[in-house]
Parts: C-alpha cells; structure tokens; sequence
C-alpha cells in the first residue's frame, strides 16, 4: 500500500508540472489556462489527500503496535 501512494503522489505531482507548462501567464483566465488551473488545483488536493491518508496509516499502526 505505501508503495502505491507513492505512485500516485508521484503522478499527482507530475500532473502538477504538466499543468503549469500549459498556462498563458499573459491571459491567464482565458483559453487552456483555466483548464490548467483546475488541473493544478485538483492535483493539488489530491496529493493532501494521500498525504492524510498516509499520515492516518502511520497513526493506525503506532496505536496497533501499542495494544
């Protein structure tokens, strides 16, 4: 599983790159820009929610380690 959330961090990170390559700073609300932003916005909570997700696993295992 931590294998896997890498991948997709990883990937959600790479969309976030690919994304700023395709903004027009000169019209940036026009055009593919908006796409791009919203591309940018969706990676980006996308890798917090993997973020949560892993940070929730460690607490899980800390708390079955304990018992």
């Amino acid at each position: 599983m931590k294998i896997f959330t890498n991948i997709l961090v990883f990937l959600a990170i790479a969309l976030i790159v690919f994304n700023v390559t395709l903004l027009d700073f000169r019209n940036p609300l026009k055009g593919d820009s908006v796409v791009a932003f919203i591309g940018i916005a969706a990676s980006f909570c996308a890798v917090l929610i993997l973020l949560i997700f892993k940070m929730s696993k460690k607490i899980e295992e800390k708390s079955n380690d304990q018992l």
